[in-house]
């Protein structure tokens, strides 16, 4: 993704100058049709015409602990709030179908903020999920920024991949980025001020160019949605979206499974230790967080779908977690325990 941070612009009304209608207008206007949906925004409530059992998942982000305007432009915004749900949708080996998003914000946000934002989510949707859309939400006001997004998706016929289901012996694997999204956030801390735009002796446009890959994976991460679908297809015995860490959530998969996922700390660094130059320490893989990517349990037979690398093995239940054979303990992100500087 190139960097969307470059169009920062809140210039025009706010959000109360404008008011409900004309801002629900601007917002409609900038969001394309689900192709389920046979009733879209505008109405009560949305109708959709799914093939198979749905399945919901919800989210909800708050400035200051989840995302910061500082760091944020709209678009970014959106296209995380659509990809961070779409990604909970695929790890049930289901096609995302719909979202319905919900912002309370304060009054004197500009409008164009939010213009952004519902941009953000249409380009989201259309890259990550072809033919899933925005069919609902509210809008309503708060003293901070929040956003609540429910996604809903197409079994198609076929079973849920639950986290429950790995056996001794298969094969552990992981589809997207890995790390970067972490590695991304450390550099924002370290190296950015909270101001929008501002840095220590650079601009965030100049971050943006120094770090791209780390950049975007924080700002607007693209997880592979589509190959949930396949993962499903190919037999995955277990999948979950890997969003509070790779050790934290190896280990909640491995519990629910009543097993242990031993990670294999030399496949990981081999496959994802390095992207387009910039270098991720095995730590920022295991417990960076907010990579969305797919960490998948597949048989032992089975050929791994293009997308997947091959990353550790199911061991009979021992400790929490593995790493090279050795327990490890789950580290990750806790939105209860993490205090982030300058939260006082």
């Amino acid at each position: 993704m190139q960097n969307p941070s470059a169009d920062r612009s809140e210039t025009g009304p706010t959000v109360e100058e404008l008011g409900e209608s004309g801002l629900l207008a601007r917002i409609l206007a900038r969001l394309s049709p689900a192709a389920t949906a046979t009733v879209g925004p505008g109405d009560d409530a949305a109708v959709l015409r799914p093939r198979g059992e749905v399945v919901v998942t919800s989210d909800t982000m708050v400035e200051g602990p989840d995302f910061r305007r500082a760091w944020h432009s709209g678009f970014e915004l959106g296209w995380k709030l659509a990809a961070t749900n779409l990604s909970d949708v695929a790890a049930m080996g289901a096609r995302p179908i719909g979202l319905t998003v919900s912002i309370a914000c304060p009054a004197d946000l500009p409008v164009a903020y939010l213009e952004r934002l519902a941009e953000g989510l249409d380009a989201a949707c259309r890259t990550l999920a072809p033919g899933c859309g925005v069919v609902g939400g509210d809008l309503g006001r708060a003293p901070v920024l929040t956003a609540a997004v429910t996604a809903l998706g197409d079994l198609g016929g076929r079973r849920p991949v639950l986290r429950s289901g790995a056996h001794a012996g298969d094969v552990v694997a992981y589809a997207g980025d890995l790390g970067l999204a972490g590695l991304g956030l450390s550099l924002l801390f370290d190296r950015a001020a909270t101001t929008r735009g501002e840095a220590h002796g650079r601009t965030l446009g100049e971050l943006w160019t120094e770090h791209p890959e780390a950049l975007a994976a924080q700002l607007a991460p693209s997880p592979p949605i589509g190959l949930g679908i396949e993962a499903a297809k190919r037999g995955a015995t277990a999948m979950m979206d890997v969003s509070d860490g790779l050790a934290l959530d190896a280990a909640r998969l491995g519990e629910a499974s009543g097993v242990t996922i031993d990670l294999d700390p030399r496949r990981l660094e081999a496959a994802f230790g390095e992207r387009d130059g910039e270098r991720i320490p095995l730590d920022a893989m295991l417990s960076g967080g907010e990579d969305h990517g797919l960490l998948t349990v597949f048989p032992a037979l089975v050929r791994l779908p293009a997308g997947f690398s091959a990353i550790g093995r199911v061991r009979p239940r021992s400790a929490p977690l593995l790493v090279g054979g050795r327990p490890h303990e789950p580290r990750g992100w806790d939105p209860y325990l993490v205090r982030w500087p300058g939260d006082g």
